[in-house]
């Protein structure tokens, strides 16, 4: 039990301390990474729309200081959906900065599920970035699938893409669609896998609709709403 107990204090040791690190690095990066995104204002996004895509990608967002656990909301934030893309893969930095990018790229690529340091850098964005300053950052820039050979970015692309319209010419449903593909683009993609995006849309329409409910914090696959 002794050595259980050390093995214990070691890892909590090795974690705090890694995650100490990154708070470090963030803060110091945190000017040069938001630089490359210019704040754009409030996000192309009607109320209704808002409302749409915060219940289901971030209910407590509005609230919460860059983490949280909410309902079905899994344990992505998107301010932590932010942070990644901005720390991670948006601006390039250079010495000891950019080496630990690629440190950290690195560990959230292979241990995206348990690793804490994209939660440490949505802490720091939190505090640095307005919430819509990060709604709109997100908006513009959240992966939507492959469409002709090319990555669409963002949900008024995503619309011109796969609809036809821009984002403010979305009928409900389509808007519904639409969020329903962030948590996996290529897989509940329009128009190269339209069974299974209609499955996500309609049960993504019954938690919308109050019909079914998250079966508790990490359900965000709805599997158990009827249609």
């Amino acid at each position: 039990m002794k050595r259980l107990g050390k093995a214990l204090l070691a890892v909590a040791t090795v974690l705090l301390l890694y995650l100490a690190i990154v708070a470090v690095w963030a803060l110091a990066s945190v000017d040069t990474v938001l630089a490359r995104y210019p704040d754009m204002g409030r996000a192309p996004l009607t109320p209704l729309q808002t409302g749409v895509l915060l219940l289901i990608e971030d209910p407590v967002f509005f609230a919460h200081r860059g983490v949280s656990l909410a309902d079905g909301q899994g344990v992505a934030t998107i301010s932590s959906a932010v942070a990644r893309d901005l720390f991670l893969y948006g601006a390039p930095l250079g010495g000891v900065r950019g080496a630990l990018q690629g440190f950290y790229r690195g560990m959230f690529d292979c241990c995206r599920k348990v690793d804490l340091g994209r939660d440490i850098m949505a802490l720091v964005l939190d505090a640095h970035a307005s919430k819509q300053r990060q709604l709109a950052t997100y908006t513009a820039t959240v992966y939507m699938g492959r469409h002709e050979g090319r990555q669409v970015r963002g949900l008024d692309a995503a619309a011109r893409a796969y609809f036809g319209k821009p984002l403010a010419a979305l009928d409900v449903d389509e808007l519904v669609g639409l969020v329903g593909m962030i948590k996996a683009p290529n897989e509940f993609h329009p128009r190269r896998n339209p069974e299974a995006y209609q499955l996500r849309l309609k049960r993504v329409r019954a938690v919308l609709d109050g019909r079914c409910q998250p079966d508790g914090w990490l359900d965000t696959d709805y599997a158990h709403c009827k249609d």
